[in-house]
């Protein structure tokens, strides 16, 4: 196999201090089916994590929803001390059962699940936080405040949002510094591009979930088809290479279970696309 490293995505600072290579692993798919309970294969998924170091891929984002809970006991079990790894993880949605997804964005609640994040990863602080939604039911300033308090406490050392719009980004910067941004995006769904061009502008981290999906693009004889098959490549290496180009502060998390899968996905960290197909490819997602 020709040597992964995912070193080759180039790195970024996250929150101006915490240096990581930016192809990084979302740990949410480490989990059973609808994201709940155990992963059908333990050992897979075990062998998986321990992978991640010798590709290079050193951020390693997670939640305490996967599972819930199992995501990161499933991490700690496989990499700690952790080593040169950055773990994120992510607070404020609860889980009634699979696929089910319910905000809690009230204060002490929060608060207890960052705490309880710190004990089942095993460690004294968080490298990143982030807020997995703004619970509408709470008023977002008070959940802010919550996350100002984690930091203030040193239990984070960094603090994110997810799913949020510019406005909601630029309220929670009055309260505390936003390091990264986690929301959907993609080739072909570009719903966050204005929070994506504002995220660079003030060099915030973005973090594209769902960052293979690529639509009909994908199709045989498509563009993204032809434009792989001359990279020698798969429509998903070709998918994370354009994010890669898309922006300096993008920090894909592309997610699997199988070994074999995530060298694949590592391996896009190497494929570089012309200008032209990189304006192919986005013209193609935009028509």
């Amino acid at each position: 196999m020709t040597h992964i490293d995912a070193g080759q995505s180039g790195q970024f600072a996250i929150g101006g201090d915490l240096r990581v290579n930016r192809l990084g692993f979302g740990a949410m798919r480490i989990t059973g089916a609808g994201v709940w309970g155990p992963p059908r294969d333990r050992d897979a998924a075990l062998a998986t994590l321990r992978r991640l170091p010798e590709l290079g891929v050193d951020f390693i984002d997670t939640a305490d929803a996967y599972g819930p809970d199992i995501s990161e006991q499933l991490i700690r079990e496989a990499l700690h001390p952790y080593q040169g790894l950055v773990i994120a993880t992510k607070g404020g949605l609860t889980r009634g059962g699979p696929n089910q997804w319910t905000p809690n964005g009230r204060p002490e609640y929060l608060i207890g699940q960052a705490q309880r994040s710190l004990q089942k990863l095993g460690v004294e602080r968080i490298d990143l936080w982030q807020l997995h939604r703004i619970d509408p039911k709470v008023p977002r300033d008070e959940q802010f405040d919550a996350v100002r308090r984690l930091l203030d406490q040193g239990l984070i050392r960094h603090a994110g949002l997810s799913e949020v719009a510019v406005d909601d980004i630029q309220a929670a910067q009055q309260v505390f510094p936003v390091a990264t941004v986690q929301n959907r995006y993609n080739l072909v769904d570009r719903d966050s591009e204005a929070v994506l061009d504002y995220c660079e502008q003030q060099n915030i981290g973005f973090i594209p979930w769902f960052p293979l999906a690529a639509g009909d693009l994908a199709q045989p004889g498509g563009r993204l088809d032809r434009i792989a098959r001359r990279h020698a490549a798969s429509a998903g290496q070709v998918a994370l290479a354009w994010l890669l180009q898309r922006s300096p502060v993008m920090l894909p998390i592309p997610g699997t279970g199988n070994v074999a899968h995530l060298e694949q996905n590592a391996a896009a960290a190497g494929l570089r696309l012309s200008a032209e197909e990189f304006a192919e490819l986005t013209q193609a997602a935009q028509s």
